[in-house]
């Protein structure tokens, strides 16, 4: 299974991090500004069940979006080393997003949130009730658009892979029904029609 890196520019947005404990394939990255003497008692409390999948990145110098290029920095290496990756930076600051587009464009895995609970992986995972979970799965449906399951067997596969295999068969199968019910899932269970948009 693949990476994920969240890099969190904790100057800007100081987000909640207890969804990550029990994801293994997470590992995170705060980026504290050299005008930060402390970190939140609670975000430390946060990072430390994590262990060696959590460290904070501390900048020495204090400048106009120095942390944001420490953090651009920080995705080229480890994309470098492991292209496969995928790359969460956890910010409310929209420069991020010229960058992101052109990590895309390299198809470098990469996106912005302002929220850690943003995370659509996450999000799916931490789905507490039907409507959280549907809202999930169809957010990553249209983000898959020419490469969405095509029979029901690989769908099922495919939400078991987005839930991270938490889900029962019914559960599963339950999802499936739902959206036969409110019409964004059509066809025969070989040749599947979606209407997501």
């Amino acid at each position: 299974m693949r990476n994920n890196y969240v890099l969190i520019d904790y100057e800007n947005v100081q987000p909640d991090m207890s969804a990550l404990r029990d994801l293994h394939q997470y590992r995170v990255l705060v980026f504290v500004g050299a005008n930060q003497p402390r970190i939140a008692v609670s975000a430390a409390a946060q990072l430390q069940p994590l262990g060696e999948r959590a460290r904070y990145v501390q900048i020495n110098g204090s400048g106009r979006n120095a942390l944001d290029f420490h953090i651009a920095f920080y995705v080229g290496k480890l994309s470098a080393a492991e292209p496969d990756a995928y790359f969460h930076v956890i910010s409310k600051d929209s420069g991020f997003d010229p960058l992101i587009a052109h990590l895309r464009e390299q198809r470098i895995h990469a996106q912005r949130s302002e929220s850690v609970a943003a995370i659509p992986a996450l999000q799916a995972v931490t789905a507490s009730n039907s409507d959280e979970r549907m809202a999930a799965l169809l957010a990553n449906l249209r983000g898959r658009k020419q490469s969405r399951p095509r029979s029901i067997k690989t769908l099922t596969n495919t939400i078991h892979a987005v839930f991270q295999k938490k889900l029962s068969d019914a559960d599963v199968e339950a999802l499936i029904a739902e959206m036969k019910a409110n019409g964004t899932l059509g066809g025969d269970d070989n040749k599947l029609i979606y209407a997501l948009e």
